[in-house]
């Protein structure tokens, strides 16, 4: 499993689908790539990247804001030292945000229906999977920041349902329950 030689060193930097890591030796990229990702990767890869160099052309305006705040405005945090750090998102973080927003903002993605056309070697069908709600699954390594990008897709979807109203996201993120009575609204 080695890595494309144009791979880049630092975790922030955007990839290009093409050298993309895969699990085999490079001499099977040209090949063998698609069949060693899970279904959707490959395609999916190749369309949020044109559409990142596209400005995020057919997102809501929502979804806009919170991709340019996020990944093109500077964050500065501060260390234990009181010094000023910049702060940025992984790739893999912002390329799964991105993904996730592609695929419900500009695709209508609304079942898994609509999810079976990026599997270009038709190794998925509706029926293995037996649920009728819409359910995204973002697949990363141990300690590539999972938590950090659900608490992004947490305010994408907060924000999204609060302006548009014309979306099936959720406003909630949570909610306590005591004596039937809601002690927390949305």
């Amino acid at each position: 499993m080695a890595l494309h030689k144009n791979f880049p060193k630092d975790k922030f930097e955007i990839l290009d689908p093409s050298i993309r890591w895969f699990p085999a030796d490079e001499d099977l990229r040209k090949e063998g790539y698609e069949k060693l990702l899970p279904p959707f990767v490959p395609e999916l890869r190749e369309k949020v990247a044109e559409w990142r160099k596209n400005n995020y052309e057919g997102a809501s305006e929502t979804s806009k804001a919170l991709l340019n705040w996020w990944f093109k405005e500077p964050h500065t945090i501060f260390a234990k030292d009181g010094t000023s750090v910049a702060f940025q998102y992984y790739y893999a973080q912002r390329e799964a945000v991105e993904t996730i927003i592609w695929i419900y903002d500009v695709e209508k993605v609304a079942n898994k229906y609509d999810l079976i056309k990026f599997d270009k070697l038709g190794r998925v069908s509706p029926n293995m999977f037996t649920e009728d709600w819409l359910r995204f699954v973002i697949k990363m390594a141990t300690g590539s920041g999972k938590t950090k990008l659900m608490s992004l897709l947490l305010a994408w979807s907060y924000f999204h349902q609060s302006w548009l109203k014309t979306f099936c996201l959720s406003r909630r993120i949570l909610s306590f329950w005591t004596e039937s009575k809601p002690i927390l609204k949305d």
